[in-house]
């Protein structure tokens, strides 16, 4: 028994001391005798299992690979696709489709340019020998004395265009070639080697491709000779102050047609426009009193004052005149004739009629003292014209309705503050756009990474360090423009006018003048710095724009890439209609 024990607790010692062995141990590889034969069986099964366990590891996964190729089960997995955002091979197909549509437009443009010198080679070999005709009373036009060979001419300009475009080409080539190595770059260096005689500095091409656009020599013009006992009373009522000052200045070409003095409306119906405008300045211009604020004809009627006729260009409603506005009107104290439109047939028609000088004196002419004629905002008349730079009246000044002197200081120093003298001006329109522009035959609100992309090529033509951004967007839209306009990578400014600061002293004239923080003044005086700029990117269908464009045609400062946003182009993305 006692025997018995101690084996059973040797044989207890041995296991626990065979549990206890470490991983690492190597154990001693066991010996079996030649004559061992008992054991024999035991090591050959256990030999076989093993070596199965071996065949079954190596043979399973030969026969997975077989049976994916064999039963295509890999189109089981295809419907589930990893994105990864740094793969080369998406990128390259991303610069390859970016150097397409630059191909395609590389290739538009090479049209362009051949056409246009197919239509100078036509035109200069159909130039008559025969003297131009004489514009109709050009009683401020120039002219030399010089006799200039217009076959000459328009070579030399055909010429500087060519020029200007193959200079735009060989830049879009560059912009091209840079697309198709961006996928190609280690680091910041391409493989793409660098030839001196190949690269191309535009700046020392001497070619100015954002040159000023001269003003034409001569215009079309007509005297305004008012008698000093005849008035036109201005009446403007549609849209905003832009609107407002074309309406202006197309009634100041009715009053000179019919001979008379203008009269600005009143504030208490009106926007104040001595505020914004320098009326002192339009009689300067013309040499005699053409125009009179309200107040003035107020203090010459006193209690009698009267619009003794209302002939209405526009139909319907009857000078653009509601109830509420002709409540207002006698609340001035002015009294009311009768109203009547010049062309009743044009109630029904939703677009004004084009018309010219022969069907507009007959029809507004007349001896009452006061005449209206209500808003002229639609009217269509001689639009040629009426917007050619300096206008149809024949002045000594660039341009007759200018934003007023402290506006024209106040912007200056602006300028001078943060920009310089080489910025870009680009009036950013959003709010409300959306809506007006999809009811367009062709869209003009463009989704701001297209948007990004148009002003890059601005940016590019005009070699230009800041633009100045004149904009109702939101800043989520203006933070994400900002983030989209770089330019040989580095962030191309956009910069806003601050709010006003004790510290900052250019806007201190019109604080000084308590005109200061009025949204009429600040939305002048925006439009005064876009006009100062070497070039301006405007908005399509914004008449905002279109009275800057206005003051850089009269003020010589338009250049050959001012342009509309995205002009030529379709929004990338429409939204449905409502």
């Amino acid at each position: 028994m006692e025997r018995d024990h101690s084996s059973d607790s040797s044989s207890d010692e041995k296991e626990e001391r065979g549990a206890l062995v470490p991983q690492n141990e190597v154990k001693p590889r066991c010996r079996f005798a030649a004559f061992e034969i008992g054991d024999l069986p035991a090591r050959i099964r256990r030999g076989f299992w093993t070596r199965k366990r071996y065949l079954l590891a190596i043979c399973l996964p030969l026969v997975i690979i077989l049976l994916f190729f064999s039963l295509d089960l890999g189109s089981l997995f295809r419907g589930v696709s990893i994105i990864r955002a740094d793969s080369t091979g998406d990128r390259m197909r991303e610069s390859e489709l970016r150097a397409i549509y630059l191909l395609r437009n590389q290739h538009l443009g090479l049209l362009r340019l051949w056409n246009r010198t197919l239509s100078f080679a036509h035109s200069g070999s159909e130039v008559s020998p025969s003297p131009p005709s004489a514009p109709f009373n050009s009683s401020n036009s120039t002219t030399s004395g010089k006799i200039v060979d217009p076959s000459q001419s328009l070579n030399s300009v055909s010429f500087e265009e060519f020029r200007s475009a193959l200079l735009e080409q060989i830049k879009l080539n560059k912009r091209i070639q840079n697309t198709l190595l961006s996928t190609h770059r280690v680091g910041n260096t391409s493989l793409g080697s660098s030839d001196d005689n190949v690269d191309f500095d535009p700046s020392s091409s001497g070619v100015d491709v954002c040159r000023k656009v001269e003003r034409p020599a001569e215009r079309r013009t007509i005297e305004w000779k008012p008698r000093k006992d005849r008035y036109l009373f201005a009446i403007c009522l549609s849209g905003q102050m832009s609107n407002h000052l074309i309406c202006l200045e197309k009634h100041m070409f009715f009053a000179a047609l019919l001979g008379r003095i203008l009269i600005f409306p009143s504030s208490k119906l009106d926007y104040q426009y001595d505020r914004v405008l320098d009326i002192d300045h339009i009689n300067e211009c013309f040499g005699r009193k053409v125009v009179i604020p309200f107040e003035e004809f107020h203090e010459m009627k006193k209690i009698k004052m009267r619009i003794d006729r209302f002939i209405c260009y526009i139909a319907s409603p009857p000078c653009y005149l509601d109830e509420e506005h002709i409540k207002r009107l006698k609340k001035l104290g002015i009294s009311l004739g009768k109203i009547e439109a010049a062309w009743p047939e044009d109630a029904k028609l939703k677009t004004q009629k084009k018309r010219v000088v022969d069907d507009i004196v007959p029809k507004f002419s007349s001896d009452d003292e006061v005449l209206a004629i209500g808003d002229t905002f639609y009217a269509d008349v001689e639009e040629e014209w009426v917007m050619q730079p300096g206008g149809p009246l024949a002045h000594k000044c660039r341009t007759v309705i200018q934003p007023s002197r402290l506006i024209i200081l106040t912007a200056q120093r602006f300028v001078q503050t943060f920009l310089g003298s080489n910025y870009i001006a680009l009036h950013f329109r959003r709010h409300g756009f959306l809506k007006f522009c999809n009811l367009k035959k062709e869209s003009c609100f463009y989704p701001i990474p297209q948007a990004a992309e148009c002003i890059l090529g601005v940016v590019e033509r005009a070699n230009a360090p800041v633009i100045y951004l004149s904009t109702d967007a939101a800043t989520s839209e203006t933070n994400l423009l900002q983030s989209m306009v770089a330019f040989n990578d580095k962030p191309v400014p956009l910069i806003r006018r601050p709010d006003h600061a004790s510290a900052e002293k250019w806007d201190a004239l019109l604080y000084r003048n308590h005109i200061g923080g009025d949204g009429q003044v600040e939305a002048m005086l925006d439009k005064t710095i876009c006009a100062l700029s070497n070039v301006f990117i405007g908005a399509s269908g914004s008449t905002f724009t279109e009275d800057i464009i206005r003051l850089r045609r009269g003020w010589e400062s338009a250049s050959q890439c001012d342009e509309y946003l995205c002009q030529g182009e379709l929004p990338n993305y429409i939204a449905e209609l409502q």
